[in-house]
């Protein structure tokens, strides 16, 4: 089943996110994850590389349950750095849509004092529903 976006009645539409979505079927709640590559190594060291290695994690988990990124429903950043985040939006964008394609699920982003890999610059939980894509 496709997902419906929730946008009421005069509101603007959001750029880069949703603000609700409606969706049926199987849940796939992936945990944190950040950007080591398979073996838990750290090779990226800025922000974009560390978040292009964060999708890879988040992508290769959905193959395994037989989803793919057009069926997330929501994402929950955790990122260490505002500013270097901020300074690397035009990267990360570029990243995101090589990933996820024009699609845009709930989202948050938060700024933490710290992540429990030190390495960490960021930290990103995803829900995805089986076959809402």
């Amino acid at each position: 089943m496709a997902q419906t976006n929730l946008l009421p009645e005069g509101w603007k539409q959001p750029i880069g996110y949703s603000n609700g979505i409606i969706a049926d079927g199987k849940m796939i709640v992936l945990g944190g994850q950040i950007g080591w590559n398979k073996d838990q190594v750290f090779e990226a060291v800025s922000f974009a590389e560390q978040f292009a290695q964060t999708l890879e994690n988040i992508h290769a988990l959905l193959k395994e349950a037989g989803a793919v990124p057009q069926d997330v429903v929501r994402l929950t950043w955790f990122i260490t750095d505002k500013k270097e985040y901020l300074a690397s939006l035009k990267e990360v964008g570029r990243i995101y849509r090589s990933v996820f394609g024009t699609h845009y699920p709930v989202m948050s982003v938060l700024q933490v004092s710290g992540l429990m890999e030190d390495k960490a610059k960021v930290e990103i939980e995803a829900t995805a529903i089986l076959g809402a894509s």
